[in-house]
């Protein structure tokens, strides 16, 4: 797989104030006694976009937002939000940066309105948290106590303390881990909210799903560096070679080594094999199930192949490479917590 690393994308109108970039990091670097979390990080967040911050559990993604919200004191390195230094000056960081930390947890009595008024008056300029309350769907539980709120309408409560200062920057750290697909969409929908209203925001996920329908551009940290970064469909495309397709026959493929000796299919490896598979086969009760890939002409050649034998496909699906095949390119394994 041939992905360049850390390739920059740079915007064609840098020039103009609007497009500079609302967070600038470079170098980071984060050590625990011999074991380095944050090896060398660097990134830019331009306004208005999503940028997503992606790697397995223990990658370095939750030090280097920490970093970035002035909560860690890196060892190396320069970060900067909206020109200022949270390293050395994290006071006026917090007046225009939200924060949503992956183990955030509230007094179990405390009430949503209570929550919200309490994290307000912290702020010289904060949001009305009726607003909050109203915009993230928490009208009914205004007065209900944290403890007996759903894992959704936690997190619901979670984006909304990290609005009420009124930022310009919001981190989102892990925010949908442990929701039902439900809870899980409707957050979306929520964060895509946020982003309309004129909130930068960096997403911290390992969930390739979300990252690929949230996010204008990825990073992936691997052992505590970035090991890739751009738009998630150019990831994507950069992750898979070849064209892909899952194709239904109505009758069983006794010589699937026919297709093995076609030269536009690049491998056919049984679904038990240890090495990674690029074509599958497997019998079923009423005929046999393929996924194939190879070169541009596969698809017309595997089809031919069978026309030969005699077999029509039922169904033919081709598959569109996703972000997860970029990350296990890079990575060399799935997500570990990736329910897609």
């Amino acid at each position: 797989m041939n992905i360049t690393p850390t390739t920059r994308m740079p915007s064609p109108t840098t020039s103009s104030p609007s497009t500079e970039p609302v967070v600038r990091v470079s170098g980071l670097r984060k050590t625990y006694g011999d074991k380095v979390a944050v090896a060398d990080v660097s990134f830019e967040v331009r306004p208005g976009e999503i940028l997503g911050i992606l790697g397995q559990n223990g990658a370095g993604k939750t030090t280097t937002v920490e970093a970035v919200a002035g909560l860690r004191t890196a060892d190396a390195g320069t970060v900067s939000v909206l020109g200022i230094d949270p390293q050395h000056d994290p006071a006026p960081v917090r007046e225009v940066l939200g924060v949503q930390l992956q183990e955030s947890r509230l007094p179990g009595k405390l009430r949503v309105a209570e929550a919200l008024r309490l994290y307000a008056s912290f702020y010289a300029d904060p949001r009305e948290p009726e607003d909050l309350i109203t915009l993230l769907g928490l009208q009914e539980k205004r007065d209900t106590a944290y403890d007996d709120l759903s894992g959704g309408q936690k997190q619901r409560l979670s984006i909304a303390l990290a609005l009420v200062g009124n930022p310009r920057v919001a981190i989102l750290d892990e925010l949908t881990t442990g929701l039902d697909p439900q809870a899980r969409r409707e957050t979306w929908d929520l964060i895509e909210a946020v982003r309309d209203s004129g909130v930068t925001i960096l997403l911290v996920t390992h969930f390739m799903d979300e990252a690929q329908r949230l996010c204008d551009r990825v990073i992936i940290i691997d052992d505590g560096r970035v090991v890739a970064e751009g738009p998630p469909a150019e990831l994507a495309r950069q992750g898979r070679t070849g064209v892909t397709f899952r194709m239904t026959l109505n009758e069983p493929l006794e010589d699937v080594e026919v297709l093995r000796e076609l030269p536009s299919v690049t491998d056919l490896t049984s679904a038990d094999a240890t090495t990674t598979v690029t074509a599958q086969h497997r019998r079923t009760d009423s005929g046999t199930l393929l996924e194939v890939t190879g070169g541009p002409t596969v698809l017309p050649d595997v089809i031919i192949a069978l026309h030969s034998r005699g077999i029509v496909p039922d169904e033919v699906q081709t598959i569109s490479p996703s972000l997860e095949d970029a990350f296990v390119a890079l990575v060399g394994h799935p997500s570990e917590e990736d329910p897609s």
